[in-house]
């Protein structure tokens, strides 16, 4: 009952706009905040929901968690299928690719980095790619998945994974979830909003029909238009178009050529990058392209061109501009999803972006007197989320080798923010990578991209070269072996969601 919530707990939010973000995001607030809080969201259905990607990374997995959600009902209901990490094509240098894994690469041997000690043993012998001696590239180049032991002797328990599903499913799975929680969903267009006179915060927003809803903390999932963080509260804009500068979209999905493999796949293109995500019901596709550099008709004809299977609709163009909110949180208003930025869905990172808002906002999560400390801190923590993912990104159109358009030529040449050209200098001298443990992609992903698009450092840390040689050697061939040798015993992707999760086997809808 909400008479037994403390003094000056908040007992209304309200959440604007449905999708991936507002209903992750009703979800998350019904199950965690104390009983007693009113939660609300306000969607119509006669505004549609962006959603350029359907990939995930590993983070997801605790949010399901959190939420109480079973993995295997979920993959069900959403299409679902396994991700081990990415595939980049062409990203280096045309007919060059890699592979993005989730989890380690090898393990670190008396105090060295594993990347250290591959790179010495390289200087010796020739050795494959870095990511034979990762268990989820070991099991995505055959095709293969299950969930990893947690017995830490074995390479096995080295895999980690996300998901691949449809976002639209998705939403509608955590809707289903949420209103059993007790939230109220209100259909209508938002027309207009109140202001308190003296702190500027948000008091009630009015619907088309002009009903009025109140609440105390507003979350603005109001997509691109920002409609309470921006419109109503100008909390300004930090483009990041100098460093990244793709800017529109076009995506169709088609039908599935064969078996859906368990990774993402990026191609590079000549003005941008295509994507590749499978399904088990569909392969979704899209191009991300400078508009400066191909124009919307040569990016549909060029997706369209390269589809695996029979398009199932026509190509959608989507536009954006890349960079973040400068106040995610603004008087009570908290934006999440593309009100509080947008960055392109190279690493999959849109969803974790709303799940780590959300999980920052329930550690500083306010109560009515709305301490400006709290919000100052989420506004700077989440910044750092944006930045660090920003940098990344920005690192695979930096460390191309690609010389064959003005694109590539523009990404090739273009300075990038301090935080990464030090790290790209520490890396280029001694490969040295200095992560804190906050950062959402570590070690690993790091030199997953780097060693896949040619930028080896010149030289290596002087204690790589102390242990033996021989032995390192042998112990690098041991590794890589048995990574194989799991890989080789663990059953095909496909016959691991017909055991566990098969979204035919209860009738989907969404065929």
């Amino acid at each position: 009952m909400s008479d037994a919530l403390p003094p000056h707990a908040i007992r209304d939010i309200v959440v604007v706009g449905g999708g991936t973000a507002g209903w992750m995001a009703a979800t998350a607030l019904s199950t965690l905040l104390p009983r007693g809080t009113r939660i609300t969201l306000i969607e119509s259905d006669e505004i549609g929901i962006v959603g350029v990607g359907e990939a995930t990374i590993p983070p997801l997995r605790a949010f399901n968690r959190m939420v109480g959600i079973d993995e295997d009902d979920f993959l069900r209901a959403t299409q679902g299928t396994f991700k081990l990490g990415i595939e980049f094509v062409d990203w280096g240098g045309v007919g060059r690719r890699y592979f993005h894994p989730f989890g380690p690469h090898g393990q670190d041997l008396r105090g060295v980095n594993f990347h250290q000690l591959y790179l010495a043993s390289a200087e010796r012998r020739a050795l494959p790619p870095i990511d034979g001696w990762s268990m989820s590239a070991a099991a995505a180049a055959k095709g293969r998945f299950a969930r990893p032991t947690a017995d830490s002797r074995l390479p096995f328990s080295q895999l980690d994974y996300a998901f691949h599903f449809d976002a639209g499913l998705y939403a509608r799975f955590l809707r289903r979830i949420a209103e059993e929680r007790g939230v109220v969903r209100r259909e209508g267009k938002i027309t207009g909003w109140d202001q308190n006179g003296e702190t500027g915060h948000i008091t009630s927003v009015t619907l088309a029909d002009g009903s009025i809803v109140a609440g105390e903390l507003f979350i603005d999932c109001s997509g691109f238009r920002g409609l309470l963080i921006e419109q109503a509260l100008g909390s300004g804009y930090e483009e990041w178009t100098r460093w990244l500068p793709c800017n529109r979209a076009v995506a169709v999905p088609c039908e599935l050529a064969g078996e859906p493999d368990p990774f993402t796949r990026s191609t590079a293109r000549a003005a941008g990058w295509q994507w590749r995500i499978p399904l088990q019901h569909r392969m979704g596709n899209g191009i991300v392209y400078s508009s400066a550099h191909m124009d919307a008709d040569d990016a549909a004809a060029l997706l369209l061109g390269n589809l695996d299977g029979k398009p199932l609709g026509e190509p959608r163009q989507l536009s954006f501009t890349t960079g973040r909110r400068k106040l995610a949180w603004n008087a009570n208003v908290v934006a999440l999803g593309l009100s509080s930025g947008f960055l392109e869905p190279l690493e999959s990172t849109s969803i974790h972006l709303i799940q780590s808002g959300i999980q920052k906002l329930l550690a500083l999560f306010p109560d009515s007197r709305f301490d400006p400390l709290e919000r100052g801190e989420y506004n700077r923590q989440m910044r750092e989320v944006f930045e660090d993912v920003r940098d990344f990104i920005i690192l695979h159109y930096k460390a191309s080798r690609r010389d064959d358009s003005d694109f590539w030529r523009r990404c090739r040449d273009m300075a990038v923010p301090d935080s990464l050209a030090s790290r790209l200098a520490l890396w280029a001298g001694k490969g040295r990578l200095f992560r804190e443990g906050r950062e959402l992609f570590g070690t690993p992903s790091w030199v997953a991209v780097l060693l896949g698009q040619g930028l080896p450092p010149a030289a290596l840390e002087p204690i790589a070269t102390v242990p033996e040689p021989a032995w390192v050697d042998d112990v690098l061939a041991k590794m890589h072996a048995s990574y194989v040798h799991f890989a080789d015993h663990m059953p095909t992707h496909c016959d691991f969601i017909r055991a566990n999760c098969d979204a035919a086997a209860v009738g989907s809808a969404a065929r």
